[in-house]
């Protein structure tokens, strides 16, 4: 009797942690961009940095129809710190925003939140120098969470819907698993998973794809 409770006890045990191994098609790949620290700009706040009815000049397209400019700003942290030659994106957005990695928030001294972008409510103050003026915001320097840009193809293909939350694993670099990985659905993206430098560098992740886990 005591054997078949202790053969049940094991057999419960086993099946509990087979339901917490990760099931995946190793096919199900997704590619994935590295994103450098940048800044979106309102306009007020490009004309204060860079000049009355300035406009910015396209250097790269991006996805969703935004692009990565030519001019860039120098971020000024709360101790003064400085980090140069900061891209800026456009098109312009109703409210200017930062984003960097935690090496970047130690480096300026900064406690930045890890949120999506737009979600600016609370977030890091942070000041901006350009080459006709500078711009102080009191809020709107975040640490970008990693996700997931899909077009509804690609969610259909994957069986994913938008704001579902899922797990990326990586084979390649020094393998790992990212969790809590969101995804945003839109006609205007291409598939691909965004991260930031930190994220890269801990994983070894270079031009590697990432494999789903739903």
């Amino acid at each position: 009797m005591q054997e078949q409770q202790l053969v049940d006890a094991i057999a419960k045990l086993v099946i509990e942690q087979l339901k917490n191994v990760d099931v995946y098609n190793p096919e199900d790949k997704i590619p994935v961009g590295i994103s450098a620290r940048h800044v979106h700009l309102c306009r007020e706040d490009l004309e204060t940095l860079f000049g009355k009815g300035y406009q910015l000049n396209k250097k790269k397209d991006l996805m969703g129809g935004q692009f990565a400019a030519q001019e860039c700003v120098t971020l000024i942290g709360t101790k003064l710190r400085a980090i140069e030659n900061v891209r800026v994106l456009g098109p312009e957005r109703s409210k200017s925003q930062v984003e960097i990695s935690r090496t970047d928030a130690i480096k300026l001294g900064l406690t930045a939140p890890v949120r999506l972008s737009g979600d600016l409510a609370g977030s890091a103050p942070i000041a901006l120098v350009g080459p006709k003026g500078v711009v102080y915001l009191k809020e709107g320097c975040i640490i970008a969470k990693r996700h997931i840009h899909m077009s509804p193809a690609d969610a259909a293909k994957f069986g994913v819907e938008d704001k579902q939350v899922v797990k990326v694993r990586f084979e390649s670099g020094r393998g790992g698993i990212l969790e809590d990985v969101p995804i945003r659905v839109d006609d205007s993206f291409t598939l691909e998973m965004h991260i930031d430098t930190d994220e890269a560098n801990g994983l070894g992740i270079g031009k590697d794809m990432g494999i789903l886990i739903k």
